[in-house]
């Protein structure tokens, strides 16, 4: 549990501050003046002042946060004030400082999943019948069969490839199987009675029933040169935000079950299963939730960097800023909103809790 609450920090806390130093470096680079840059929440520790902003360290490691001059559209400044004001800038420039929290989450995903493709290689899914995995609670499990073995054979056919291996066992119509498997040098014989479960695609939608023993598909390492990796980094990374926008979309159809949205405790489960795994697993990890911060963050809710690009396509078509009461009411609205989810998210994550300890 420590394990898992420590990288979990270290997790959110980079990501949180990556997407904190976009909003930054834009802000400084249009010329918006910005008075504090935190690293961490809460009571500070220890600061320096460097022209007009401080840069400090806070008590609570989860994060950090930006305050630019004039963020208040109520707060009344004087006229040098106003030159570096957020709210006094140009929309071109307040929407490029609001979207370099979301790109800079994007640009981090990049990066990561280059480093891993680079330093690691590709994880290519093996054309071998070779047990990557077995699941726990299932047929392969309770008979014995373990990560690293070759099915030979089903019902005495021989099999060579991990697409036959899948299309005897998912045609077995519940029928026990006999499986030849070579383990370190020797050929034994496992008896198993493949079990129905709903056959789901990715985004977890329904699309049948399939017949499954609980064994994964194992992986081949195929190293990547730099300029492949930065290929596959982008690929993955445009991957995961249509993949993760599909699931957005899914959801409000009703077709991806509410109960599959997780909240903290699941990221810090997540986090630890990652670190113990070791560090290619974990920063492939932490690129999967930097593009869920980065792409959720979009999301047209008041509050969210994504309410605030909102504002700006209105006040683009009225030619002037959103009134301040409409403003604050949907503000409002949105904290409510993203409070429910997060409490929807948090009900889930006991729940899975719970049905972990059953």
């Amino acid at each position: 549990m420590l394990t898992s609450i420590v990288a979990a920090i270290i997790v959110l806390g980079v990501l949180i501050v990556f997407h904190e130093c976009g909003h930054f470096l834009v802000a400084k680079r249009v010329g918006v003046g910005v008075l504090k840059f935190s690293l961490g929440f809460g009571p500070k520790i220890f600061g320096r002042k460097v022209g007009m902003t401080e840069y400090v360290v806070s008590a609570v490691p989860l994060g950090g946060f930006v305050k630019m001059v004039g963020e208040d559209p109520e707060e009344e400044l004087n006229a040098a004030d106003q030159a570096i004001s957020f709210q006094h800038q140009p929309l071109w420039k307040r929407t490029a400082i609001v979207l370099a929290g979301p790109g800079a989450n994007l640009l981090f995903a990049f990066l990561a999943f280059t480093v891993v493709f680079m330093f690691y290689g590709a994880r290519v899914p093996s054309e071998e019948p070779k047990v990557g995995a077995v699941i726990e609670a299932m047929p392969a499990a309770a008979a014995g069969l373990q990560a690293d073995d070759t099915v030979t054979a089903v019902n005495g056919r021989a099999v060579a490839t991990w697409e036959t291996l899948s299309e005897a066992i998912r045609g077995s119509s519940g029928q026990p199987l006999t499986l030849t498997v070579r383990r370190a040098e020797q050929d034994i014989e496992v008896r198993v009675t493949p079990e129905a479960k709903p056959d789901k695609n990715i985004f977890g939608e329904t699309v049948g029933t399939a017949y499954v023993i609980g064994i994964e598909r194992g992986f081949d390492q195929e190293a990547v040169g730099p300029l492949g990796a930065v290929a596959m980094g982008a690929r993955q990374t445009a991957w995961w935000v249509q993949t993760l926008l599909m699931s957005i979309v899914k959801m409000v159809q009703g077709k991806v079950p509410a109960k599959d949205i997780g909240g903290p405790i699941l990221i810090v489960q997540a986090a630890g299963q990652q670190a113990r795994l070791g560090l290619e697993y974990l920063l492939h990890f932490m690129a999967v939730i930097s593009v869920n911060l980065g792409v959720l963050n979009l999301l047209p809710i008041p509050i969210l960097d994504g309410g605030h690009l909102f504002f700006f396509a209105i006040e683009a078509v009225l030619r002037r800023p959103l009134d301040i009461r409409h403003r604050e009411i949907a503000q409002q609205i949105g904290l409510v909103v993203l409070i429910t989810l997060m409490a929807f998210a948090f009900y889930n994550d006991i729940a899975r809790v719970i049905q972990g300890w059953g």
